[in-house]
């Protein structure tokens, strides 16, 4: 919340890093899936997650590339809290 507060330039930014993330490799993304990132923003180390759930929302989805089967979940946090 202090990277971001109440800042909608620092909002803004912090939307176009996940967004624009690239920086994909054997290490971070051995699977292929590039449901996983970490960038520095302000200093700060965050880290990025896709999950994928079925449409309760409760249990990961049996079928995860499928738009009708799936809600993707996007879980950013600061690499400290992790």
């Amino acid at each position: 919340a202090a990277l971001v507060g109440d800042d909608p330039e620092k909002r803004r930014a912090l939307v176009e890093a996940v967004a624009g993330f690239s920086d994909f490799s054997e290490d971070n993304n051995p699977f292929g899936e590039r449901d996983f990132g970490a960038f520095t923003l302000g200093g700060e180390r965050l880290f990025w997650k896709i999950d994928y759930y079925d449409l309760e929302r409760d249990e990961h989805s049996p079928v995860k590339w499928s738009a009708e089967l799936t809600r993707r979940v996007l879980t950013l946090m600061l690499a400290s809290e992790h």
